[in-house]
């Protein structure tokens, strides 16, 4: 089986403030489904309250992230499931729930982790 990465960044949720705990309550809720369906690996959201740092192999640091790239924000799931479909369908539940497309992704199968 493969992990896959479902997320959004934070500009893509555009939801109304009067329908943000109805959102929550339903992305928890699909959470909550791939728990029970023994799926989940972990899952979060950034917080963007808290600066990124660049930390270099000599143990210095910067305030920051990557100058060049674009930063990262907003929600991620990681499952564990057999099929890239599987992984689609549960990508389409998170969006159905969260009011905005996913980005799927797999990791790389690394046996040392």
């Amino acid at each position: 089986m493969a992990k896959y990465l479902i997320s959004f960044p934070s500009a893509a949720m555009v939801v109304p403030a009067d329908k943000l705990e109805a959102v929550g309550g339903d992305a928890r809720a699909v959470i909550d489904e791939a728990k029970a369906a023994g799926v989940y690996v972990f899952g979060g959201g950034i917080d963007e309250a808290v600066p990124p740092l660049l930390v270099s192999a000599d143990g210095t640091f910067s305030a920051g992230g990557y100058p060049w790239a674009p930063p990262l924000t907003g929600g991620f799931t990681v499952l564990e499931l057999p099929s890239r479909e599987e992984a689609i369908g549960w990508a389409a539940r998170l969006a159905q729930a969260c009011r905005c497309c996913q980005e799927l992704r797999v990791f790389g199968f690394d046996p040392a982790s």
